[in-house]
């Protein structure tokens, strides 16, 4: 569970980031399930894009992505959202978040 002093710093390093995981009409997939998953392992930090096509609503989208990969929710702005997950680890972690 992130403060919100923790959830503010993440927002700052998510706004200086572009999307690397894009949701279209198919929906919250298990396929972009495995993508997020991917690049939290890889990133910490990620911001996914709900495309136009899609049907989605973005809030309900972020907090099912980060139910199913034991992620924090960060922000949703528009059609964008950011989740965060710490590395495992310990020589991975690349965002210190604050106390």
């Amino acid at each position: 569970m992130l403060t919100g002093k923790q959830r503010s710093y993440l927002r700052g390093l998510a706004n200086g980031i572009d999307p690397i995981v894009y949701i279209g009409k198919a929906g919250y997939t298990d396929t972009v399930k495995m993508e997020i998953d991917r690049a939290l392992l890889n990133r910490e930090l990620v911001k996914v894009k709900i495309q136009e096509g899609s049907d989605l609503d973005c809030k309900t989208a972020a907090n099912e992505a980060a139910f199913d990969l034991k992620a924090d929710y960060v922000q949703s702005i528009g059609r964008k959202f950011t989740l965060y997950r710490k590395a495992k680890d310990p020589d991975k972690r690349k965002i210190v978040l604050p106390k």
